[in-house]
């Protein structure tokens, strides 16, 4: 097998390979779990750049911008140049609609809570060294820190009678400001996080969801202003006996 590079698998993420690449890029992969972890976040990105962007890409310019283009650089211009002009102005607007993300509906936002979340686990549920900021010989300490920091007091679950210990946890940093992430693993190194963020766009209370994202199974809900969802690469079946175990030590 030749040496694979980011660059091939930034092509195997995008489509872009022959089928003989593909496999041999996917047995790569397979045998290295950070790698495959980076492609799985790349993948969840370009989705969440599809879903946000695609049904502006797709509209058709408004007819009063192309002939504003044409009559401007008809004359002095070669053709190519005043297509230029259109789609400069079209990412123009792409530019301002993405800095208007922070303030889009609630039901979008909340929406995107499985998705960050899934991203979350998957970036930081492989690390071996450092997967939490602060492990759970200061769990006492972690939770006052993390609530602090969202203004909101938070409670870390016990997934004891459920095979899981915690691990520890971190800060993030999310659209609409900081994000708690615990993270948890049991005897077979398999590992769940909760991923918590005040809901500052007025969702209201929720019962449970499921969402999968590349393999990752969310369970997420909104509970007294602050949003939850436990991500894991595990059975599906498993991970919403764990959700419900949070969502009832946690509405406690």
């Amino acid at each position: 097998m030749s040496e694979i590079t980011e660059d091939d698998m930034h092509a195997y993420v995008d489509g872009l390979l022959p089928a003989e690449r593909r496999v041999e890029i996917e047995a790569w992969l397979a045998a290295h779990p950070e790698d495959e972890a980076r492609v799985r976040v790349w993948r969840m990105q370009n989705r969440g750049l599809h879903e946000a962007f695609d049904s502006v890409l797709n509209e058709p310019l408004p007819l009063d911008m192309v002939r504003a283009a044409s009559v401007r650089h008809r004359a002095s211009r070669p053709p190519w140049r005043a297509a230029a002009a259109a789609l400069a102005l079209v990412a123009t607007g792409l530019i301002g609609y993405g800095i208007g993300v922070r303030g889009q509906p609630a039901a979008m936002e909340y929406a995107a809570l499985p998705r960050d979340a899934a991203l979350a686990h998957v970036v930081f549920s492989p690390e071996q060294r450092h997967p939490v900021e602060v492990d759970a010989r200061h769990a006492g300490h972690l939770v006052s820190w993390l609530s602090k920091r969202l203004g909101h007091e938070l409670h870390a679950p016990d997934f004891q009678a459920q095979g899981f210990a915690l691990l520890g946890g971190r800060l993030l940093s999310g659209q609409a400001g900081p994000v708690a992430q615990f993270m948890y693993e049991d005897k077979q190194a398999r590992r769940v996080t909760l991923y918590v963020r005040r809901d500052g766009a007025g969702q209201a209370d929720t019962g449970f969801r499921h969402a999968r994202e590349d393999g990752v199974e969310v369970f997420y809900w909104v509970d007294r202003d602050l949003g939850y969802a436990l991500s894991g690469a595990i059975d599906q079946a498993e991970m919403g006996r764990l959700a419900d175990a949070a969502y009832r030590q946690i509405g406690r």
